[in-house]
């Protein structure tokens, strides 16, 4: 377990999960099962990127009537780029699932993660599959957030406590990181009772925030999804306080993923103020955390801010964003200033920058908006890791 993350103390009611190797790659857990013991509300996003994962494809059409009972898992095998066959194996471990559980397949939502462009091995599924309902515990949501990891070092998970339900989320992401609507897989289950037409617009904004917030190594999966189940077993919630549960789990996760990207050594925050619009903020931030040369800086410890000035204006667009305007920091330490360079202790920017956690700040000095957004340095293992991934 990672020392960061927080002991799940509670988890809510009504949802059941398992977690086994069904001998998909090796010996490691690689499947997964979540049940709620009642129909639960859901909401999800999913990638936007052209080649979805025949997961993606079949759990959008599920979903589309706003309910889910169960979620299955496969790890170290994506099934993604893998024709008519992929998308009626995706369809087959629902209908497995359901059959299992007694409920209908369409409330079965699909997920598989691991290597692009190889076919499922249905035989090895099929039997693991068998008599999962025995296998069901409660309060084992963790074991399930190991089920779902490929490259991750350790399951991230977390629970949060709102009025008398809880909001628990699990996640799994380390490569192929920059999001377009969420990331990677996590899920979030709750037994708050939920409006249906509140649901889908919250997990947006939410979304927005965290897991949009995010970003490795720039490349967006084909298999991206964030889901929300609520089944209501606790009864209804303050929503304001709800969203604010929901927004503490999706950001923690997300860090998470930022600290424990491939090869990371560093979590990186990008700070943006001062920018005319959240767009805009959010923009200037996203080309400073997936910079190259920022990234190495930092794993280098290296405080060599004129990286991070050439990350901000290459924002070419970007035409009220002037040098005389603008200011950086990394730290609590001022870097540049309205277009000056400061003068400041380089041995004491290196000794900050060799903090597992790195913030950098940029004030646009245009308007009142900001953003923050999370990712990692780029190091050796990175290389390593993406090198040698099939073989």
């Amino acid at each position: 377990m990672n020392p960061e993350s927080p002991v799940m103390h509670q988890q809510p009611q009504g949802f059941l999960a398992a977690a086994k190797n069904v001998g998909i790659k090796d010996e490691t857990l690689d499947m997964t099962v979540i049940y709620s013991t009642v129909r639960a509300r859901a909401a999800a996003m999913f990638t936007r990127n052209r080649f979805p994962g025949a997961p993606v494809i079949v759990g959008r059409a599920h979903i589309s009537d706003g309910y889910a009972q169960a979620i299955v898992v496969n790890s170290k095998n994506a099934n993604v780029a893998t024709g008519q066959r992929g998308i009626e194996d995706a369809v087959e471990m629902c209908r497995l699932v359901a059959g299992e559980l007694g409920i209908d397949t369409r409330d079965v939502l699909p997920f598989s993660t691991g290597v692009i462009g190889r076919h499922l091995p249905m035989d090895k599924i099929r039997a693991g599959l068998k008599g999962i309902r025995d296998e069901l515990r409660p309060n084992n949501l963790e074991l399930a957030a190991r089920a779902i990891m490929t490259t991750d070092m350790y399951p991230k998970y977390i629970s949060r406590p709102v009025g008398s339900a809880v909001v628990a989320g699990i996640a799994k992401g380390a490569g192929m990181i920059e999001p377009n609507m969420a990331t990677m897989l996590a899920y979030i289950m709750t037994d708050a009772d939920l409006p249906s037409q509140v649901m889908r617009p919250m997990l947006r904004r939410v979304v927005d925030r965290s897991f949009n917030a995010i970003s490795i190594d720039t490349d967006t999966s084909t298999s991206d999804t964030v889901v929300l189940m609520a089944n209501g077993l606790a009864g209804a919630v303050n929503r304001r306080a709800f969203e604010e549960a929901l927004i503490e789990v999706s950001e923690h996760l997300a860090r998470e993923i930022a600290r424990n990207g491939e090869g990371a050594s560093k979590l990186l925050t990008v700070q943006v103020t001062g920018a005319k619009n959240p767009r805009q903020a959010k923009f200037v931030a996203k080309a400073v955390v997936n910079s190259p040369l920022v990234k190495t800086a930092v794993y280098g410890c290296d405080p060599n801010w004129g990286r991070v000035v050439m990350a901000v204006g290459k924002c070419a667009d970007e035409q009220d964003i002037e040098p005389n305007r603008t200011s950086l920091r990394f730290g609590p330490t001022a870097v540049f200033e309205l277009g000056s360079p400061v003068e400041c202790d380089l041995q004491t920017l290196q000794k900050y920058l060799g903090q597992k956690e790195v913030e950098i700040g940029v004030d646009l000095g245009i308007g009142n908006a900001s953003a923050r957004v999370w990712g990692c340095d780029l190091t050796e293992g990175y290389i390593k890791e993406n090198a040698y991934y099939t073989t």
